[in-house]
């Protein structure tokens, strides 16, 4: 996520960008939101030429909603019910995830391959609107419009967007406030970064009182 940020502030129309899977540490919707977002953003602000490899089949969908997008794949065939593997690109988006057909392949008990089958099924049933282009997902908030999560972030930023009407924060967390808005994040060793992270929290801490 740290070098995904880096990304996301540094780079521009005239930088070539390349993620591979963006979001595959964290749950799948967590995952998918965050590749959903970085996406558009890329495609819709910093409008850089992008190589985008990624699991979340959800996705394709934006093809069709953010101009110059395009889905490609690289191929598989099946013959006589085998994969096998291709290694070209071709154009549109694949026809499937082959994952369960891999962990056969890879040797699993046949119960547990069949077991992960009928999982499979009903786990996409259960998904069957959570993904790009389908209706009644969330349009983007207007500018200047953000959540209360963007209370910290904004300020970690340096943001000057208006935040909605919330009660004052007590004068630690506005110290703290202070400290993340001196804080440059992409120059910090993984030392520094862990050193500041105990400074931030104590004062939370300090806060915790007021």
């Amino acid at each position: 996520m740290i070098e995904v940020a880096h990304i996301l502030r540094r780079a521009t129309s005239s930088s070539l960008i390349l993620l591979d899977e963006i979001g595959r540490g964290t749950s799948t919707f967590d995952g998918l939101s965050i590749a959903w977002s970085v996406t558009e953003d890329i495609c819709k602000r910093i409008k850089a030429r992008t190589l985008f490899a990624t699991h979340y089949h959800q996705l394709i969908g934006l093809e069709g909603e953010v101009e110059g997008l395009l889905n490609v794949h690289v191929q598989v065939a099946q013959t006589n019910g085998e994969l096998r593997f291709m290694h070209t690109v071709a154009d549109g988006p694949c026809d499937d995830s082959y994952g369960v057909q891999v962990a056969a392949l890879a040797g699993l008990p046949r119960p547990v391959v069949e077991r992960a089958t009928d999982l499979l099924a009903f786990l996409e049933r259960q998904a069957q609107g959570a993904k790009a282009g389908e209706s009644g997902t969330p349009t983007a908030r207007a500018q200047g419009q953000s959540s209360l999560m963007g209370y910290f972030a904004a300020a970690a930023m340096g943001s000057q967007t208006t935040e909605p009407a919330i009660a004052q924060p007590p004068q630690a967390h506005l110290d703290l406030i202070a400290k993340l808005e001196t804080l440059d994040v992409d120059e910090l060793s993984p030392r520094q970064a862990h050193d500041e992270l105990y400074q931030l929290k104590q004062l939370l801490g300090d806060g915790a009182d007021e």
